[in-house]
């Protein structure tokens, strides 16, 4: 049986048999998944401390309690289920159903299938020519207006998703469950939520939603230069050309810092650098135009191969990201 000293250390075995499990059934409507359960709890309490902090100024005391009526729930409430599931006090059928669910757990910290699924299901209606369904599944995963986008658009925006959500859906939950377990992968993934629902630059939550992104932004620091890093280095072998890991390298350093986010631009240089193409420029979110910089430099001419490619890259760097993380706990349950 998987036992663990600590609800904070992950056995290696449970992170690889979580990554496994997300590959084979991502994230399914009928299994509860704690990131629902988050959406409700952050829709419910938003509510209640708007009644409460009625003013603009109040905002963003207000934003900051719920921030902390969120993440830490969500970080001792898995911390003493990671305890109890991994502590091997219990009968051995309880023991194997504790370490089931400790697996199920660690699994929906990561998005692997799902991002996979949705980015293939985009390109696969615009490779038959279906623009108009391509657009309606895009747009079931970008922020943008989706409409009026072309062909090479929607591919350029599937390929924005998948850098940026390699980052935030998939290596960020791998560095978090290898650094402190379960607890701390799920205080990443409520706060990864509080900013895409409240962490908005709008007149509605600028000031309510600042604390939620603002906590955004450094948890996924590191993790997005990382991510830079792995794309890096499994594009040579994706792409099988070493010159496409010197573009990534060359235009991650030259364009990471000039998206808006201080995190998201990092991976999508990577990216645009691997693919040779050019990633950002101007977008329209809900009738408004708005002027993003260029990311990248034009050097390949086909957005559907340069699609698959980002594909398989996503891919790779997802396995490598596992394997490193898990061979991480191995050592340090060795040691």
């Amino acid at each position: 049986m998987i036992f663990s000293p600590s609800p904070l250390i992950l056995h290696p075995a449970v992170l690889l048999m979580a990554g496994l499990l997300d590959s084979a059934i991502g994230d399914p409507a009928w299994l509860p998944h704690p990131v629902r359960i988050m959406g409700k709890a952050i829709s419910w309490t938003e509510r209640l401390l708007r009644k409460i902090f009625r003013t603009p100024v109040a905002g963003k005391l207000a934003g900051t309690f719920l921030v902390m009526l969120i993440v830490l729930p969500a970080f001792f409430i898995t911390g003493y289920i990671a305890q109890v599931c991994a502590s091997g006090t219990a009968p051995y059928l309880l023991t194997l159903a504790g370490t089931a669910l400790l697996v199920y757990l660690c699994a929906t910290t990561l998005a692997c299938r799902e991002l996979l699924r949705a980015a293939q299901l985009v390109i696969g209606e615009v490779d038959k020519g279906d623009i108009a369904a391509a657009r309606h599944s895009l747009s079931m995963i970008v922020g943008r207006d989706t409409a009026s986008l072309s062909e090479s658009e929607i591919l350029k925006a599937t390929m924005e998703t998948l850098a940026e959500n390699l980052s935030d859906g998939i290596v960020a939950p791998l560095i978090y469950l290898t650094l402190g377990g379960l607890p701390l992968a799920m205080a990443y993934k409520a706060i990864n939520t509080l900013d895409s629902m409240v962490g908005y630059k709008n007149e509605q939550y600028r000031h309510f939603g600042w604390a939620s992104a603002r906590l955004d932004d450094a948890v996924n620091f590191i993790p997005a230069r990382i991510t830079g890093i792995i794309i890096v280095v499994v594009s040579a072998a994706v792409l099988r050309s070493f010159t496409a890991a010197r573009w990534s390298w060359r235009i991650m350093r030259r364009d990471g810092s000039k998206h808006t986010s201080p995190n998201s631009g990092i991976p999508e240089a990577a990216m645009a650098g691997a693919l040779g193409i050019r990633m950002g420029g101007p977008s329209t979110y809900g009738g408004m135009r708005v002027e993003k910089p260029c990311i990248g430099e034009m050097r390949a001419d086909n957005h559907r191969e340069a699609a698959a490619g980002a594909l398989r890259i996503v891919q790779a760097a997802s396995l490598l990201a596992l394997a490193v993380s898990a061979a991480i706990l191995y050592i340090r349950s060795a040691g």
